[in-house]
C-alpha cells in the first residue's frame, strides 16, 4: 500500500487532534532531550539515541530470515499448521515453516490484509472489499464494499465473526461469516464514551484477545484500545513518547499481533521496532529494535513523514514472531531467548 490518503482526508484527521497538545508534547520532549545546544536549526532534533536499544531489553533472537516471494509485501497472517500468508501486490502467497511456497492466489486488486480460519478458509481484504477463498485457493465469495472511503488494513476471525479494520472509514466492522454487516465499532460517540479513531495513514489493525475482548490500535492517539464485540469501549493503554515503553511519531503503533499466552506484540514505523506488552499494556521487552532495520528507518524523512517505512508481525502457535520489513521485503523469524 504505497498510496497515502488524499490531502482532504489528512486535513480532516489532523484537524481531529493529530497536531494537538499530545504531539506538541512529544516533539518538545524530543527536542529538549536530543537537540544540540548550538544547533544551526533551533527546530531540528536528533532521535539517534532512541535508535539504539538497550541489549538488556531485547528478549528475542533471529533464527531464520528469507525474502518475500513477491515485491510490495505489506501484511502477514498465520494459518493452520503455522503456515504463513504474505499479502504482496495482487497476490497472497502461502509459505511453509521453512519459507517454501505452498500456495499462491492471484487477486483482482492489491491485497491489504488477510486472516485464515482453522479449516483453511482464507479471508483477504483488498482496499474496498473482502474476498473469501477455500483451502485450495478457489474463490468462494466476494463481499460488497461498505463505503467509498473504505481501506481494509486488518482482519481477525472467530468461529462466527469476521472483524475488519477499515482505516479509510476509521471504523472496525463486524461481519458474520456470510458477509452480513452486524455492527460498526469505534465510531466517535460521546454518550457511549467512545473516543473515535485518529488515523492519519492507512494503518488500523485488530486482534481478538484471550479475554474475549478486541484489541485495536488507535495510531493517532498513540495507544491500543479495548472493545467488546458489541462496541463498548473498555479502556486503553499506551502513551506518546519516543522512549522505548511508548509510541512516537505521527501515528503508532501501526500493527498488532498476539502471543499464545495473551501478551500483545506491537509494530511501529518512523523508529521501526517491534515490542511485547503484557495483556494489560505493561511494556515487557523488545523483539527487534530500530538498529535491526536500518533501511526501513531511512525510508522516513522524519518521525512525522513516513509514507513508505513500517513493519508488520504475526505469531505462530509456538510463540515465534514473524516480522515483515516493508522496505527490504525481509521476513525474519524471531524466537524468545532462553
Amino acid at each position: 500500500m504505497k498510496r497515502e490518503f488524499q490531502l482532504s482526508d489528512r486535513r480532516e484527521f489532523l484537524a481531529a487532534g493529530l497536531r494537538g497538545l499530545t504531539m506538541l508534547a512529544t516533539l518538545t520532549s524530543l527536542r529538549s532531550q536530543s537537540a544540540p545546544a548550538e544547533s544551526a536549526n533551533p527546530f531540528a532534533y536528533d532521535v539517534s539515541r532512541f535508535s539504539r536499544t538497550d541489549p538488556k531489553l531485547i528478549g528475542y533472537e533471529e533464527i531464520k530470515r528469507w525474502k518475500s516471494p513477491r515485491a510490495g509485501a505489506r501484511r502477514l497472517a498465520i494459518g493452520p499448521d503455522d503456515t504463513l500468508h504474505i499479502c504482496a501486490g495482487s497476490h497472497v502467497t502461502t509459505l511453509d515453516r521453512e519459507g517454501g511456497r505452498a500456495l499462491e492466489i492471484a487477486l483482482t486488486g492489491t491485497a491489504s490484509c488477510a486472516a485464515a480460519a482453522k479449516d483453511g478458509t482464507l479471508f483477504v481484504g483488498l482496499r474496498d472489499h473482502i474476498e473469501v477463498f477455500d483451502a485450495k485457493g478457489a474463490r468462494q465469495a466476494t463481499w460488497d464494499s461498505p463505503g467509498r472511503k473504505t481501506w481494509f488494513t486488518g482482519l481477525a476471525l472467530t468461529e462466527n465473526d469476521v472483524f475488519a479494520a477499515d482505516a479509510g472509514g476509521r471504523v472496525l466492522l463486524r461481519y458474520d461469516k456470510s458477509g452480513r454487516l452486524v455492527r460498526r465499532i469505534g465510531d466517535k460517540d460521546k454518550e457511549r464514551n467512545v473516543p473515535g479513531f485518529i488515523i492519519p495513514s492507512p494503518y488500523l489493525d485488530v486482534e481478538i484477545a484471550r479475554d474475549g475482548l478486541l484489541r485495536v490500535n488507535n495510531p493517532g492517539r498513540h495507544r491500543v484500545e479495548i472493545y467488546t464485540f458489541d462496541g463498548d469501549f473498555e479502556g486503553a493503554w499506551g502513551q506518546p513518547t519516543a522512549a522505548i515503553a511508548g509510541f512516537c511519531g505521527c501515528c503508532n503503533p501501526i500493527g498488532l499481533a498476539q502471543l499464545p499466552d495473551g501478551r500483545i506484540v506491537t509494530c511501529e514505523k518512523g523508529l521501526p521496532r517491534v515490542k511485547v506488552y503484557s495483556a494489560g499494556g505493561e511494556f515487557e521487552s523488545v523483539v527487534a529494535g530500530t538498529e535491526s532495520f536500518p533501511e526501513n528507518a531511512k525510508a522516513c524523512s522524519s518521525l512525522n513523514d513516513c509514507a513508505h517505512g513500517g513493519l508488520d508481525a504475526a505469531v505462530d502457535s509456538q510463540g515465534r514472531v514473524y516480522i515483515l520489513d516493508f522496505v527490504t521485503g525481509d521476513v525474519r523469524v524471531m524466537k524468545r531467548k532462553a
